[in-house]
């Protein structure tokens, strides 16, 4: 498929419903986006507004459910949308969350999961091979999901975008009424946490003959003639040849099939396939908005779900929001230290990405109870997990689950609509939000971990787990420097594990030292927001307009750092005439501008404090972490303490950012100021929001 096709930019939003920062403006109205999850589907309908009044109560303005495809189906080409089962009229449920008030997000999907047996897809969908993903040996890509494994759809196969174009078709004449101003919807999901359905390793699919036709086009439109991918391949002719006899058309090209290069030339193709899947899944994604325009399903802002450890993925959120108006997240972790540093790497890109685009941090799926077959979260870790978000800059969330269903342990309302003990930390926690405008509040961070896409690509090409998802692994704090194959392709040195090392290294001396930062992309986000310090990884390679870029920023005021490695390369492997040492981009070479060793992060660390006058936000201990989120003016409006540890600790905080005492929006209780410090009592495994009173 043509790479115009992904790039025709996000859907215009012409329904009185705009994205801004505190929310989404309705009529004029900013409200903040908070919500709930119901699925309609798995309820009585005698209980329907009952639960919906209940997701009120909660302070939530949303009400956000999945559609699903093989629910509705009953025969190919027929829904029943109440017609027959009353629980299946989810035209009566959106008027019913109209009518105590509450505005609707819709997930039509295709893909829901919602721990449906074949995510939500019809039966007959998922055992068509013309419909299947497929293995390098053309085998259905099996997802050993409970309770029933089943073969996974092709994002590139035509008939699988033929028949979700005619379920929308379907679906359209009961949903169109309800689109916001005639209706309550107000937002529209396009698929769900689309990373292959957790089979998202580079090896494991898709080779799809529809997804090699389109891998074959995605060569072309990048490289224009085969001798320029020759080139780049360093495929050579043999004598008397202009090019090897099996190589002399795109169609030619076979994608990798496994990890095999032995050089930094052998390793471009691995890129380009890497590179490829992020094109079909962004395609994929903008064919499902065609189709869902089509359907009359136009007009509102759409979102993407990114699935935890979506940094491990073949999910671009640069491409991705060519076709959507915006992405969130799901959260779905453990009390803890580890549970915290992943959620800090996932909420701070999101936080600097959702800032830059003036469009609320949000996440789609904020964890609260978990399905039977995973492993047991608590309502301490979904408080853990809200609040570690909300402290790295979430500002927007829908709670999944809000109401009880099957397959589904915590939710905080039964299926009744009556409360559970856990429904009162929700309860205050909007009541806190609002309270404090905390949508309208900026968490400033001055430093930025810069890992541009080519090093993500390099991880995920050297995963060494095989099909063993490495998103799955990145949830429990795993990363390249666990997970990667140690490769040196000849250059003496690991590329993905000593990058991943490297990073580790220097998250750990900037929290020890109390200093905010933020893990960013190369998206024009990660420059926003005035940085005063870049701190950009390389292996060995660097796009070029990448280096142009941070040249710009420098010659803006910026510090640029590169490390551990000097960029020899250019983005294809090609060794550079004059190799890029970093000369140029340091405005001091106290911090590099080339940093090669990870054990030199805490001296660089210390040395940035006082050179850049970085804030800094410590605590005594040092293994308690503050974040602290301002108003416009700059004012310290809300703290927030975090102790991930598994002791009780009463922690010092210094008052660098003004305070006479903190009020813990939760629970109440007040800490006051002495001598500029404050003693702030944290359980184990703990977060405290607190507001500052000046």
């Amino acid at each position: 498929m043509a790479e115009s096709e992904a790039r025709q930019g996000a859907p215009r939003q012409d329904r009185q419903v705009k994205l801004v920062p505190g929310g989404l403006e309705i009529d004029g109205r900013t409200v903040p986006l908070l919500a709930g999850s119901v699925h309609y589907w798995r309820l009585d309908p005698s209980e329907w507004r009952s639960c919906l009044l209940a997701v009120k109560r909660l302070g939530l303005h949303f009400v956000d459910t999945y559609v699903p495809w093989g629910v509705h189906e009953v025969s190919p080409g027929k829904l029943d949308l109440g017609e027959t089962q009353p629980n299946r009229n989810v035209a009566k449920f959106c008027q019913l969350a109209q009518e105590v008030g509450l505005f609707v997000i819709l997930r039509p999907g295709p893909h829901i999961n919602a721990e449906l047996t074949y995510f939500g897809l019809p039966k007959r969908i998922v055992w068509d091979g013309a419909c299947q993903a497929r293995s390098p040996e053309q085998n259905p890509v099996m997802l050993p999901m409970l309770p029933l494994a089943f073969p996974v759809p092709s994002y590139a196969s035509d008939a699988f975008h033929d028949e979700t174009a005619r379920y929308f078709q379907l679906l359209g004449p009961a949903i169109v009424p309800l689109l916001h101003p005639h209706g309550p919807i107000v937002l529209i999901q396009v698929d769900n946490e689309g990373a292959f359905y957790f089979r998202e390793g580079a090896y494991d699919q898709d080779y799809h003959p529809d997804a090699i036709r389109a891998y074959h086009d995605f060569l072309r439109a990048k490289y224009g003639t085969i001798e320029a991918l020759s080139r780049a391949y360093g495929i050579t002719p043999k004598e008397g040849e202009e090019q090897p006899s099996d190589v002399t058309r795109f169609t030619s090209i076979e994608p990798p099939r496994r990890f095999d290069a032995e050089t930094p030339t052998g390793l471009v193709r691995h890129l380009d396939w890497c590179a490829f899947q992020e094109h079909l899944l962004t395609t994929a994604m903008a064919r499902f908005v065609r189709a869902l325009e089509a359907a009359g399903l136009s007009g509102l802002p759409t979102v993407h779900n990114l699935p935890p450890g979506q940094s491990a993925t073949p999910l671009d959120p640069d491409r991705l929001l060519e076709v959507v108006n915006f992405i969130g997240q799901d959260y779905y972790h453990a009390a803890g230290q580890t549970g915290r540093q992943v959620i800090a790497r996932a909420t701070t890109e999101l936080a600097v990405r959702a800032e830059a685009l003036r469009v609320p941090a949000f996440a789609s799926e904020l964890g609260a109870g978990f399905p039977p077959f995973f492993p047991p979260l608590t309502e301490q870790d979904s408080a853990f997990t809200t609040l570690a978000a909300l402290a790295y800059g979430l500002r927007a969330f829908n709670v999944y689950m809000a109401v009880e269903r099957d397959r589904w342990i915590g939710s905080p309302i039964d299926r009744h609509g009556r409360d559970r003990p856990n429904a009162i930390f929700w309860r205050k926690l909007c009541a806190a939000m609002e309270a404090t405008s905390f949508a309208t509040l900026h968490r400033a961070t001055p430093v930025r971990i810069m890992i541009p896409r080519l090093e993500r690509r390099i991880a995920r090409a050297m995963h060494a787990f095989g099909p063993l998802s490495a998103a799955i692994l990145s949830t429990f704090g795993l990363g390249a420097r666990e997970c990667a194959v140690e490769e040196e392709l000849g250059l003496g040195y690991p590329l993905a594990v000593e990058v991943g090392e490297f990073v580790h290294a220097f998250e750990h001396a900037l929290e020890a030292r109390g200093v905010p930062f933020a893990i960013v992309g190369t998206d024009d986000s990660a420059f926003a927001g005035d940085p005063k310090w870049l701190l950009c990884v390389s292996s060995g390679a660097l796009e070029t307009a990448l280096f142009e870029r941070l040249a710009t920023a420098r010659n803006h005021g910026v510090h640029i750092t590169l490390g551990p490695r000097a960029p020899v390369f250019d983005e294809t492997f090609t060794r550079r005439s004059s190799p890029v040492d970093g000369s140029g981009l340091g405005a001091d070479t106290r911090l590099g501008p080339l940093v090669r060793e990870a054990t030199d992060a805490a001296s660089v660390v210390g040395q940035a404090v006082d050179l850049l006058g970085l804030p800094t936000y410590a605590s005594d201990p040092s293994d308690v972490l503050v974040t602290v989120h301002a108003d416009t003016e700059g004012r310290a409006c809300v703290i927030f303490v975090i102790n991930p540890t598994d002791r009780h600790i009463a922690a010092r905080v210094r008052c660098t950012f003004g305070a006479s005492r903190l009020v813990d929006l939760i629970d109440e209780v007040e800490f006051v100021a002495a001598s500029g410090v404050v003693e702030v009592a944290l359980r184990a495994r703990a977060i405290r929001m607190l507001k500052v009173v000046a």
